[in-house]
């Protein structure tokens, strides 16, 4: 398998993920609670599917990191946003299954209660990980010369 494909498709994984994030918010707030339950379950879906392709990636590459090419205050903005976005995201495959778990189960007071903290976050690690695929791939700055 040609493992340099994995990035974009990831960053199309993530772009997906946001679209049925707002879609299941807009079902439910409409009432159309079974339909929102399946987009959800497909999000869930399409994060674990990008899970497994990012795993197999880093594994397919000893883990060796691509470097965003850029000095001063873009690299510190990088970093801060590459940094939140890993804490946040570690976050979600916990929060995913709680709700799925919360909402399957019919505990709908508590699956909104968790679903205010759990939404935001697992948008902005789709989001954000949409942007890092961009800045390391097509908007990274060739590697300056010595």
């Amino acid at each position: 398998m040609d493992f340099s494909l994995i990035p974009p498709i990831n960053a199309a994984l993530n772009a997906t993920a946001m679209m049925l994030l707002v879609y299941g918010r807009q079902l439910v707030k409409r009432g159309e609670v079974e339909r929102h339950k399946r987009v959800m379950l497909s999000a869930f879906g399409v994060s674990t599917l990008f899970l497994l392709l990012y795993v197999s990636h880093k594994v397919s590459k000893s883990f060796e990191n691509t470097t965003f090419n850029v000095e001063g205050w873009g690299k510190v903005a990088y970093l801060v946003l590459l940094g939140s976005h890993v804490l946040l995201a570690m976050t979600v495959p916990v929060f995913a299954i709680w709700l799925i778990r919360l909402g399957l189960g019919d505990d709908r007071e508590r699956h909104r209660r968790v679903a205010k903290v759990a939404w935001p976050i697992w948008m902005y690690v789709s989001l954000t990980g949409v942007l890092i695929y961009l800045l390391l791939y097509p908007f990274n700055p060739p590697v300056p010369s010595a």
